[in-house]
């Protein structure tokens, strides 16, 4: 084939494919796209709250003190001849029971000797009297009417007769000391006690100087907690020792298990700041805080020094809408779901505690507030749940 014919042929098949393509081009179709774009509403979830009467729970951390804390000293001089065995660190004492006994000889003698002393003291005002018999009979036989108040009180001997009467006096107290004396040589426990420390034992010698060991009362401890000054005004105190103040759970949730807990009750304000934290300082008192009674047999014990948290009951609050706080927004709102829309509430707080906000304007009962994060967060925004998805 000549060169002529190969062109032509090619030339002829480029032009065929030129009107496929152009035949393709001008026949494909055209997209059209829609007149609107349908809006979506955003998916959140949502609770309904209440309003009525609640009784908010504060929380407070703090810490476990005695009530009674004394240390024992020696009110006399001598050796220990004998020691309670309860009378150990963590012994148990009864109150009246005898702790320690220091040697009484010494003080068995002094007593003796002072009994000799007013004895002796006795018998002088005895002679005494009999002197002043004597004197009224002389004064009477010469005649005493002449004689002057003072010259009179000479001759019935009254200055002997009140020096006599003041060694009575004196020998009568002095006995006394010397018995007390004697009585002190037993050291016994103020009140029911745990011992905290024994520093003396069997032949110690102490002095009116020595520490002989600490005890802490068990009827009663001390839980010292602080709070906000504005919180006070929601607690409930006892009046007197007859009362009960509002009752308080007491919990250490890194010793024991969270939910076991001891009772107790509000106190006192101790009317003070705390000098750090300037918070209020409160106590509350636990009674049997080493459940050594039947009815609290079982329950944890309390110790002292120990750190432990406390949620205490509030007065009753009225007429309120009550909101978890973790769904209380910035700057005080709440988000509202309202007719499938978003409505951002300005709410006014009458009070806030551990675990919820009570509101008292801005939010009314059995409204929906919304729970959840949104992206955007604006009045009006379109919402839904996922019970409104399913229909």
């Amino acid at each position: 084939m000549s060169t002529k014919k190969i062109i032509l042929i090619c030339g002829i098949i480029l032009l065929v494919a030129a009107a496929v393509l152009f035949l393709i081009y001008s026949t494909e179709p055209t997209a059209k796209s829609e007149g609107a774009t349908k809006k979506t509403a955003m998916l959140v979830s949502v609770q309904k709250v209440k309003k009525g009467s609640f009784i908010p729970e504060f929380v407070a951390t703090g810490t476990v003190q005695p009530l009674e804390d004394v240390r024992l000293n020696a009110q006399v001089s001598g050796q220990i001849i004998e020691r309670s065995p309860e009378f150990v660190p963590g012994g148990l004492v009864k109150k009246g029971e005898v702790l320690l006994k220091i040697n009484p000889a010494d003080y068995r003698n002094q007593l003796e000797l002072r009994k000799s002393e007013l004895l002796q003291a006795k018998t002088d005002l005895e002679v005494e009297m009999g002197r002043q018999n004597i004197a009224k009979k002389d004064l009477a036989l010469v005649g005493g009417d002449s004689i002057s108040g003072k010259q009179k009180d000479l001759v019935l001997r009254q200055p002997q007769l009140k020096a006599v009467k003041a060694r009575v006096q004196s020998a009568r107290a002095s006995v006394n000391q010397a018995r007390l004396n004697l009585k002190r040589t037993s050291v016994e426990a103020p009140f029911d006690a745990k011992v905290i420390e024994q520093n003396v034992t069997l032949g110690s010698q102490v002095s009116t100087q020595s520490n002989l060991g600490r005890l802490v009362g068990i009827d009663y401890f001390w839980v010292n907690i602080t709070l906000p000054l504005n919180k006070v005004q929601w607690l409930s105190f006892p009046k007197n020792d007859s009362e009960k103040g509002a009752e308080v759970r007491i919990k250490n949730t890194t010793s024991r298990d969270t939910e076991e807990y001891r009772t107790g009750y509000l106190y006192r304000e101790i009317g003070a700041l705390d000098r750090q934290t300037r918070l209020a300082r409160i106590l509350i008192r636990v009674k049997d805080p080493l459940a050594n009674k039947k009815s609290n047999q079982g329950k944890p014990k309390l110790t002292i020094g120990e750190f432990v948290e406390t949620q205490i009951q509030a007065e009753k609050i009225d007429d309120v809408v009550q909101l978890d706080r973790e769904f209380l927004r910035g700057n005080k709102t709440v988000w509202v779901m309202e007719d499938g829309k978003l409505a951002i509430r300005d709410v006014k707080i009458k009070l806030m505690d551990a675990n919820y906000a009570y509101i008292t304007d801005g939010l009314r009962g059995n409204e929906n507030v919304v729970t959840s994060n949104i992206s955007t967060v604006t009045n009006g925004v379109l919402l839904r749940t996922e019970k409104d998805s399913v229909q």
